[in-house]
């Protein structure tokens, strides 16, 4: 396997350097000097530079989401109120009008990649997040009721600026 095909798969197994090639902020020395990859420190700087003109720019996609949000919900076993659940996994549940938290409900064009955004731009503010999921056009995020409106206006802006998927890194 070449030094190149060794730094792209070593990239793709860091998310945070892929975006950040894809945003141009990456010091391509320093990168390589962190990169666990048997050749010389500037090849591997060399391939990261080649890498990162082969990425598509970090441009936000176009969406439509609306987000509501919903007070007093609970996380707790799916079986006590099976039919006022937002939200099931396994055994846990996330139910309306059985807690404290609030819950963030995005209706519209959302993914997997929108609900990834959305908990990266909370986690970097320090929102804790007690449930999450996307499922069709729907994603839910629920956080601490003391957390809601800063939340919701971390969730809004993260989804109207999810950058497009990287295809083909």
């Amino acid at each position: 396997m070449s030094t190149a095909e060794r730094t792209r798969e070593a990239v793709r197994e860091r998310p945070f350097l892929l975006e950040a090639l894809r945003a141009g902020v990456v010091n391509y020395r320093a990168a390589a000097a962190t990169l666990d990859i048997d050749a010389n420190e500037e090849s591997v700087a060399a391939a990261l530079r080649r890498f990162a003109a082969d990425l598509p720019d970090r441009e936000p996609s176009e969406r439509s989401v609306r987000v509501t949000v919903t007070r007093g919900v609970g996380v707790g076993d799916s079986e006590d109120s099976p039919d006022s659940s937002l939200l099931t996994v396994g055994d846990r549940a996330v139910v309306a009008d059985a807690g404290s938290s609030t819950a963030l409900l995005g209706t519209g064009d959302v993914d997997a990649h929108a609900l990834a955004t959305a908990l990266d731009r909370l986690a970097a503010v320090g929102i804790g997040v007690e449930a999450a999921a996307v499922a069709g056009d729907h994603l839910l995020v629920v956080v601490d009721a003391r957390s809601g409106g800063r939340a919701l206006r971390v969730v809004e802006a993260a989804l109207g600026a999810v950058p497009s998927p990287a295809r083909d890194a």
